[in-house]
């Protein structure tokens, strides 16, 4: 099978990606990890993403489609893919239709976790690190004894300027533009499947599992 994975930030896809994948014998491409593998190897295309990222700045389309067919075009994607991260945008998602369809495949299914913002805002804005040893807490599932204080050395806690309110807000503004254009566009081809986000992580996992094989009944 062929699966793309969307969600917004908090919405625990990177955590189920990789759950998945194992679980169905996919491989896993994660858009951050194979900028860092094609920036370690060397490619071309690597060391043109690298030079994006190193000045801060996102990775055009057109790189991030080359890494991506690049990516796919290896022996060991043929056992079945799992996207996480990719496509971000529709001329992504149409340059992927393109690739797979020279490939004589397709992506199969579109699992969309849906999470309520204000538990994402919750989730997102709960994260601190020790800013000597870096361990990391969240206010609501790992909190640590003492209030600022880091259970393993004693250093203070601070937060990231990426898990604070005002941060989490403006990243789910933009993550949620590219993400409902996804939705609409893999809609349209009736691929989408919305998956209730909320819950434990094994509960989730299931929902998903359950969509998948509602897909591979339905052919």
């Amino acid at each position: 099978m062929r699966l793309i994975l969307l969600g917004l930030p908090g919405a625990g896809k990177g955590t189920q990606a990789k759950v998945l994948a194992a679980k169905q014998g996919l491989l896993h491409i994660s858009t951050g990890d194979m900028f860092r593998e094609a920036a370690a190897e060397g490619t071309a295309l690597g060391k043109q993403a690298q030079e994006f990222m190193s000045a801060g700045k996102l990775v055009p389309d057109e790189v991030t489609i080359g890494m991506l067919l690049e990516r796919i075009a290896k022996p060991d994607a043929r056992v079945g893919l799992m996207l996480d991260g990719f496509p971000r945008t529709i001329p992504q998602a149409e340059a992927l239709d393109r690739a797979l369809a020279e490939q004589g495949s397709k992506i199969d299914a579109v699992l969309y976790i849906k999470v309520p913002e204000a538990d994402l805002v919750g989730r997102l804005t709960g994260r601190w690190s020790c800013s000597q040893c870096g361990a990391i807490y969240h206010m609501l599932t790992k909190p640590p004894k003492a209030a600022g204080v880091c259970d393993e050395c004693g250093g203070a806690l601070s937060q990231r300027a990426d898990d604070q309110p005002a941060t989490v807000k403006a990243r789910l503004d933009t993550n949620r533009a590219w993400t409902e254009q996804l939705a609409e566009f893999y809609g349209k081809q009736g691929k989408l499947h919305d998956i209730d986000g909320t819950g434990e992580p094994e509960e989730i996992t299931e929902r998903l599992l359950q969509a998948i094989a509602r897909v591979t009944a339905t052919g």
